[in-house]
């Protein structure tokens, strides 16, 4: 039991850079009573006290905005971050690893008895607002978007988003999106909101850029070594690209000189 305990809390500061000592984890995270909670009623469900199980997980409920049926079945080191609103129905299966945010509900699309809410496999992300319906699986490392809702599998690897959900990267694209965050943090990008599934038009032309400065940077290499092969000595020297605060002030200088002049020859007052 305590090794678990402890498990859940280490998963937390891996999984929140908002968690910063042991007490406040252990004392500030609804979501991390919740499924303590749900232990303790799930172990009751299994030994058929199901009123009682079911009593427990309402006061659950009660103290912490989430709601898990006693039935439902959770892995090690599940995080719910923030809780409040999340939903778990009793036929639910939630791999290891798994994180689901505020306001998502793994729910049934039937009335009738059996399997009718969905399973998670290992390393599943669910965003906040998702409506994860019927029993459907999500395959490791699935990821499905804020607020979308799932009616039907989602590959291993694979993002799903909208309404209906819709598959955005194929588990495929895993290669390129590493390669991705890769080029940006040698650049000194921040590889958060690059990929290639994110639907800001200006965070799709970075990492379209930072695909064309990787594939130029390969092509670039290549030359250097067919060069050096030749007898040459090029490419061993080159220096890495800085940029210090001081020239983004000297090209914000330059840019206000620019708009400066345009402006001057519509209104020579200027």
């Amino acid at each position: 039991m305590f090794r678990g305990i402890r498990e859940d809390i280490a998963s937390i500061y891996r999984r929140d850079p908002a968690a910063r000592h042991f007490f406040e984890v252990l004392t500030n995270y609804p979501g991390l009573h919740a499924i303590w909670i749900h232990r303790l009623s799930h172990r009751l469900w299994g030994w058929r006290l199901k009123w009682l199980a079911r009593f427990i997980s309402t006061l659950a409920r009660w103290l912490t905005g989430v709601e898990i049926h006693p039935g439902a079945k959770i892995g090690r080191r599940f995080f719910i971050d923030h809780g409040m609103g999340v939903v778990i129905g009793e036929t639910a299966e939630i791999g290891d690893d798994c994180t689901l945010y505020h306001g998502v509900t793994l729910g049934g699309t039937s009335w009738n008895a059996g399997k009718r809410h969905p399973t998670l496999k290992n390393n599943v992300v669910i965003g906040a607002g998702a409506k994860v319906l019927g029993p459907i699986t999500v395959n490791e490392n699935g990821r499905i978007g804020s607020n979308a809702v799932v009616v039907k599998d989602v590959p291993a690897g694979a993002t799903m988003v909208g309404i209906p959900g819709r598959i955005v990267t194929p588990a495929g694209d895993q290669a390129a999106r590493s390669k991705r965050a890769e080029i940006a943090e040698k650049y000194g990008f921040d590889a958060y909101a690059v990929a290639a599934d994110n639907p800001d038009p200006v965070a799709t032309a970075i990492g379209r850029m930072l695909d064309h400065v990787h594939l130029m940077d390969e092509r670039v290499a290549e030359l250097c070594r067919a060069v050096n092969q030749l007898g040459g000595n090029v490419c061993s020297e080159i220096p890495p690209i800085e940029l210090e605060d001081e020239d983004f002030v000297q090209a914000e200088k330059d840019a206000a000189k620019s708009r400066h002049k345009a402006l001057a020859s519509f209104d020579p007052e200027i």
